[in-house]
């Protein structure tokens, strides 16, 4: 935290030196290369394909929450106590396994 702190200091005091000139070029030099058609294509066509993987991504989280359920639907239904009864008629409960 006191890194950070200290970091910001210096920063002040060196752009405090700078100046105001400085500041002004530095935000032309990002206006003029933000208003570049070559930047301006190159950040559409990095926003369309995040936009396409985060779309992918979405896809694929519902596929394997649908599989998972079923698996886990299978597995209950092979599960060996499911099956059985106590001799009261009452389903079998397995007992808890104790943990370690």
């Amino acid at each position: 935290m006191k890194g950070i702190l200290v970091g910001a200091a210096i920063g002040y005091v060196l752009g405090a030196k700078a100046g105001r000139a400085r500041y002004d070029q530095i935000v032309r030099l990002w206006n003029r290369f933000t208003a570049n058609p070559t930047v301006r294509k190159t950040a559409a066509q990095a926003k369309d394909k995040a936009f396409e993987a985060a779309v992918q991504a979405k896809d694929l989280a519902a596929d394997a929450a649908g599989k998972a359920a079923d698996a886990a639907g299978k597995a209950a239904e092979k599960a060996p106590w499911r099956h059985q009864e106590e001799t009261n008629g009452k389903a079998f409960t397995p007992p808890a396994t104790p943990r370690a």
